[in-house]
């Protein structure tokens, strides 16, 4: 199972103080993904890289 990592509120703030001043549309919800640092974390990586109960 796949999760993603959340931002923290002090990067989702900067992140919107910086969009406010720039003057163009808003990017596609994948690029805003990727500025404020939400990736996919697999299920092996988050429980510390140990096998779960099916042996992955």
């Amino acid at each position: 199972m796949n999760t993603f990592k959340q931002p923290t509120k002090e990067q989702v703030r900067e992140y919107m103080k910086k969009r406010i001043f720039e003057r163009a549309p808003l990017p596609d919800l994948q690029q805003i993904k990727r500025e404020l640092g939400m990736v996919l974390i697999e299920a092996h990586e988050r429980d510390g890289g140990r096998p779960n109960s099916h042996g992955n």
